[in-house]
């Protein structure tokens, strides 16, 4: 190993100068990387922190042994060696430091030779004494002092050009002018309606002007539904806060509608605008607003003996609406066909829904200067748009006849036990319905549940049974294919595409004429008949009779029914419509029907609505769709004697003939689906006929739903159209015709 001389300066590392190392600018208290021009390497590793005292400590022994020991003789402030005191004194750098050898067993001076060890007495190593720590000189906190900053001399402003700063001045005014000339051209003159409207919008306030609700009439005029007035109850809770309780005292025993404490609640609420009751009688608000005059005369007898700061506040705050209530004079009269009107005004079923648009009118408004606060100004500025009242509708329905309809149809259902019933009467020569009653029914005057509010005479659809032989005879008489005189031989049963049909009574083979066949309602002999028409003139006919499409009455939930679709049906198919299974009408279809052989061929096509009636008093008939004719009158006429046998002796329904009257009818019976099973499960019992036979006024169709005590349209439904049609003979003074009921043969 090359050691270096002690007063030659430490060599660099990493190589020769110019060879990309800078000089060492000072030495470092770190140890440098190699030592004594060892490399890293060869350096002795570093001893564990547990060996650290135990080698201070042996060098330390070390040093003591080679120190040159004091001795009596020596002087008693003699030091080690004279050439030690330059070495102690001099400032210890990096190459004055003493160097462990290389064996790393003893120091070494800087001249390279090992120093002696200090020892004892006794001639034992000395132990190295441990330096105290020392102690840092105490740090001034006082920040240093800083340097006074030397002031320098104000700045002088260096004045520009006046002409120029006058000239920039002027610009920017005229600019500024410029914009606010160009927003007033603006505001004034390109769009100051604008601006004027929206300044308006904010100082005044609109207010909704009702229009009052058409009536609905009877074809006498007598009124089924009409709005009577009404007000609603409003209060300002900034008002009526402090009187809250004497107020809720007045109102509730009279309003049904709140109680104390809701009215309690909405007279100390928050904002300026609560409605307390709707639909008030006038009567009723009379009676609220004189009691609090009276409390308010109380109030201020009192207070006139009681000092300002005492006095008790005035009940007010209570403030009214026009809020028209719907009303039935007549109860449940026709309530299925008019319908009810909701809380808003606006219809909710029957005609009052239907015919909602016409009935409400329009609606008018008024706008009224108000303060901050929302209140009218006396004398302000105001504009007004009338409103324009609802039409009237004038019914082609008899309130006294559609009245005793009602109730002879609630007798029969409850007396047969059915689920429903309804009645249908047409003036023959005009189609005006004059009678559509139902049972269930309701009062629309009191709450109704949804369920009651169907109109079945308009919505139920039911397979019609026997009374669609009418049809169908009509159809084959008018083709030429039958007539009063042909003969068939009708077993008991009959089968088509390996389906057997039979009638409804048992019987073997029958000699019927076609008279016979209507009157004894055979299935059998209809389907014979029927055989005869090709399928297309079959389907034909019937949609000419109204099967399968609207009425036209315009009702909302109108059902038009089920036929089956084209006009290539089956033969099983054909027979089955041709005596009223397959298919499926309601009421007035079947009426309006049976109605186009009563008015010799004519088929006139059902009318609910008779005439509009303004708020004049004027009267606008209402348009509907033009009669047709669908057979001939000659074949209406045969089909009406064919009718005349079921009600004569020998028929199916002899307890719907009237006394001196010649009456046509035809009874039905047909099975229903029944939705639980989807089987054949239910029945409907029907009759449907007119009179006077001869010359025929009125058409009366009756129908029950599924009556379980006993099954029969002629001894169900005969009594009830007899019933009907005697009261609408008499009540329109129809006389008999005197002419004696034709014997008709009905066997050969």
């Amino acid at each position: 190993m090359t050691e270096r001389r002690g007063d030659e300066p430490p060599r660099k590392r990493g190589g020769e100068p110019g060879r990309g190392n800078p000089p060492r600018k000072a030495p470092s208290s770190r140890r440098p990387a190699t030592e004594g021009g060892r490399p890293a390497a060869q350096r002795p590793r570093r001893p564990a922190p547990d060996e650290q005292p135990r080698r201070r400590s042996e060098e330390a022994r070390r040093k003591g042994a080679d120190a040159p020991r004091r001795t009596r003789d020596s002087p008693a402030g003699a030091r080690r060696d004279g050439a030690d005191a330059p070495r102690r004194a001099a400032k210890k750098t990096a190459a004055s430091r003493p160097r462990k050898s290389a064996d790393g067993a003893r120091r070494v001076g800087p001249d390279g030779r090992p120093l002696a060890k200090r020892v004892g007495p006794d001639g034992r190593p000395l132990a190295k004494k441990t330096a105290a720590p020392r102690k840092r000189p105490p740090q001034s906190r006082r920040p240093p002092v800083r340097k006074p900053r030397v002031k320098k001399p104000p700045r002088l402003l260096k004045l520009g050009r006046p002409a120029l700063r006058l000239r920039v001045t002027f610009g920017v005014m005229a600019l500024v002018l410029s914009l606010f000339a160009g927003r007033l051209i603006i505001l004034q003159g390109v769009d100051p309606d604008r601006y004027a409207l929206a300044a308006t919008k904010e100082n005044t306030k609109p207010f909704v002007l009702h229009a009052s609700r058409g009536s609905i009439l009877d074809r006498n005029g007598v009124p089924l539904s009409v709005s009577e007035d009404a007000v609603a109850i409003t209060a300002d809770p900034t008002q009526t806060g402090k009187v809250a309780s004497q107020l809720a005292g007045v109102l509730a025993p009279r309003l049904a509608s709140a109680d104390y404490a809701t009215l309690m609640k909405k007279l100390t609420g928050k904002g300026r605008y609560v409605v307390l009751a709707n639909k008030v009688s006038p009567q009723t608000w009379n009676q609220i607003t004189d009691e609090i005059k009276d409390r308010n005369k109380a109030i201020k007898e009192q207070n006139k003996a009681l000092p300002e700061d005492q006095k008790k506040p005035m009940l007010a705050g209570l403030y009214t609406e026009a809020d028209p209530v719907r009303s039935h004079p007549n109860g449940t009269i026709a309530a299925n066909v008019v319908g009810i009107v909701g809380a808003e005004g606006k219809g909710l079923a029957g005609l009052e829904y239907g015919l909602n648009d016409k009935l409400s009118g329009q609606d008018g408004k008024a706008m009224y200067e108000v303060d901050a606060r929302g209140n009218k100004i006396p004398n302000a500025d105001h504009t007004v748009e009338e409103p324009k009242p609802g039409v009237s509708a004038q019914l082609t329905l008899d309130a006294d006849l559609q009245w005793f309809a009602e109730r002879r149809i609630e007798q029969a259902v409850k007396q047969y036990k059915a689920s429903s019933g309804s009645v249908v009467t047409i003036d023959v020569k005009t189609g005006e319905i004059l009678v559509m009653a139902n049972y269930p029914s309701f009062d629309p005057n009191k709450p109704v549940k949804t369920g009651a509010l169907k109109n079945r005479a308009l919505e139920q659809v039911y397979e019609p049974g026997s009374v669609q032989k009418v049809v169908t005879m009509a159809a084959l008489a008018d083709a030429g294919l039958i007539s009063l005189d042909t003969k068939l031989q009708v077993p008991g049963a009959y089968t088509v595409q390996r389906r057997t049909i039979k009638d409804a009574f048992d019987h073997g083979v029958l000699n019927l004429t076609m008279a016979g066949v209507v009157a004894k309602s055979s299935n059998v002999g209809t389907i014979m008949a029927a055989q005869q028409m090709p399928v297309g003139d079959f389907v034909h006919y019937l949609k000419k009779f109204g099967f399968g499409e609207p009425t036209g009455i315009g009702f909302p939930g109108e059902s038009r029914g089920l036929m089956p679709p084209g006009d290539e049906w089956s033969e099983l198919t054909r027979s089955n419509v041709a005596f009223g299974q397959g298919l499926s009408a309601n009421a007035v279809q079947m009426a309006a029907a049976v109605n186009a052989v009563a008015n010799g061929g004519v088929y006139m096509p059902p009318k609910l609505i008779k005439d509009w009636v303004d708020a004049d008093g004027n009267a606008t008939p209402n348009q509907i769709a033009p009669p047709r004719r669908v057979v001939s009158e000659s074949a209406a006429k045969q089909v009406t004697t064919m009718m005349e046998a079921v009600t004569g002796k020998g028929g199916t329904a002899p307890l719907a003939a009237i006394a001196g009257y010649r009456v046509a009818g035809k009874t039905g019976t047909a099975q229903e689906v029944d939705s639980a099973c989807g089987c054949y499960r239910k029945w409907a019992t029907s009759f449907a006929g007119f009179a006077p036979a001869d010359n025929p006024r009125f058409v009366t169709y009756v129908v029950l739903q599924d009556p379980t005590n006993g099954r029969g349209g002629g001894f169900q439904g005969g009594p009830v159209f007899r019933d009907v049609m005697s009261y609408a003979l008499q009540k329109y003074a129809v006389p008999p015709t005197g002419a004696k009921q034709p014997v008709i043969p009905i066997t050969w």
